[in-house]
């Protein structure tokens, strides 16, 4: 009889890359799960859901993010201030126009666990309008999401 035993990785064996995506032209909701795969290290094969593995991503050009069909005006955001009959609602649109990186960030928070393992993990996610971000120093390998399909994700 043989026994397999799990392997086990340490929090000072964990070793975290940097990730750069262009979303320009991509789907919120496609890019959304890959970048939240990433973040989670669901890419990794040390991956364990109770454990922080995942890597750091930033995303450029945010603000020419597209969605499908007509969710840009019909999808709403509801949010609660707290208060009785606090209730707000928002569309992407409405959005977009104080804040064009939130519904991704929206969609990245939602595809994460909740708790303080989701938050931690969301902190990994670094959103920026045009070209420029100032991680260029961390050296980010470049996805390039035209030639990526959810079969073959980043592997390391």
């Amino acid at each position: 009889m043989r026994i397999l035993m799990t392997k086990f990785v340490k929090k000072s064996e964990v070793s975290c890359s940097w990730f750069e995506i262009d979303a320009k032209n991509a789907v919120v909701g496609r890019l959304a799960a890959i970048v939240s795969k990433i973040i989670r290290g669901k890419n990794k094969n040390t991956f364990t859901p109770h454990m922080d593995h995942g890597d750091f991503v930033v995303v450029k050009n945010v603000e020419k993010i597209k969605f499908t069909g007509k969710k840009f005006q019909n999808k709403k955001y509801y949010r609660h201030t707290g208060y009785p009959g606090g209730i707000k609602e928002t569309t992407p649109e409405k959005l977009y126009e104080k804040k064009p990186a939130e519904s991704l960030k929206l969609a990245v928070k939602r595809m994460l666990p909740g708790g303080p393992l989701g938050k931690k993990q969301l902190t990994k996610l670094k959103i920026y309008s045009g070209e420029n971000h100032p991680h260029s120093a961390q050296n980010p390998k470049a996805i390039d999401l035209s030639k990526l399909n959810n079969k073959n994700l980043i592997r390391n």
